[in-house]
């Protein structure tokens, strides 16, 4: 190269590309969208993931396939075609007991409100999936653990009553840590009262589907999410009553993962399927159509 080209190089070369004498450069890497955009680390790979991809992949890990947590709410948006109500918002928790652990009952109610922008630890929807009337409802494990208290039941009981009134399917996406301790003895009642409205849509013959996603535990798989038609599971979700310390404090043995694992539970009969969230909603809607004599718009 002569000397003429390198000088014409060095006039086209941008002048803020050029070094600045006495100034020290700054050598870090430009910033990347997952740098500049609001990001979630996955919790099995650590990758960092855009909200926006998440929301897009239907909040599964694009790199290591984990599914991640959705909010009771973005559940439903994403799994109803059409939204036309919300059920049991007039329902308020009460504090009968005056409960107090490490604060007032009332107190981590209103935390819990604050955190979530929900009312309770059950959303209840009705609308349409695709040509099929249904009514849905999904745990919010954010809200005190997705906790079932006396407005959980209220709210699961009054969506039992419109399936069972109107002859539409209830679908219900469970994830929770059980009955809730600051309503005592009120709480674990809403296991039999929500087991007696599923009985009643069995005896009807309204279809009910339970969808466990990570993690059920407690009373609420003793009572509604074990008493479905069909129980479909999300993969690696994990399901049981007791956590694995309680139970192997217990029986004074050490218990192998997965053992509360739903690919586990699948295979010992727990469960009819393990379904990835990408092909839930198609799953779910065949099985619907078949049980309630729909034409299959898919076929």
């Amino acid at each position: 190269m002569t000397d003429s080209q390198t000088l014409a190089n060095d006039a086209n070369t941008l002048w803020f590309d050029r070094p600045v004498p006495g100034v020290k450069q700054n050598l870090t890497a430009p910033l990347t969208a997952v740098d500049t955009e609001p990001s979630t680390e996955c919790p099995s790979c650590h990758t960092l993931t855009t909200n926006t991809a998440l929301i897009f992949n239907c909040y599964v890990c694009p790199h290591c396939d984990q599914h991640l947590a959705m909010t009771a709410r973005e559940r439903l948006n994403w799994f109803l075609d059409d939204v036309e109500g919300e059920l049991g918002q007039e329902f308020v928790a009460k504090d009968p007991l005056k409960f107090v652990d490490s604060k007032p009952y009332p107190k981590r109610m209103s935390e819990a409100q604050a955190k979530t922008g929900e009312s309770e630890a059950l959303i209840v929807m009705y609308g349409k999936l695709r040509n099929l009337d249904v009514v849905t409802c999904a745990f919010d494990f954010r809200f005190m653990g997705g906790s079932m208290g006396s407005v959980v039941g209220d709210r699961f009981v009054q969506a039992a009553e419109k399936a069972l009134n109107e002859n539409k399917p209830l679908i219900c996406f469970a994830a929770s840590g059980g009955a809730r301790m600051q309503e005592g003895l009120l709480s674990l009642m809403q296991m039999a009262r929500t087991g007696a409205a599923v009985e009643r849509l069995r005896l009807a013959g309204v279809p009910y589907l339970v969808v466990l996603t990570n993690p059920v535990y407690g009373g609420v798989t003793a009572s509604l999410a074990m008493l479905g038609d069909i129980h479909l599971a999300e993969p690696k979700a994990m399901i049981g009553f007791a956590g694995k310390r309680v139970i192997e404090q217990t029986v004074r043995e050490t218990l192998e993962e997965p053992f509360q694992r739903a690919e586990f539970l699948l295979e010992h009969g727990v469960v009819d399927e393990v379904v990835h969230r990408h092909q839930l909603i198609d799953t779910i809607y065949r099985l619907l159509a078949k049980l309630t004599h729909k034409p299959n718009i898919e076929a």
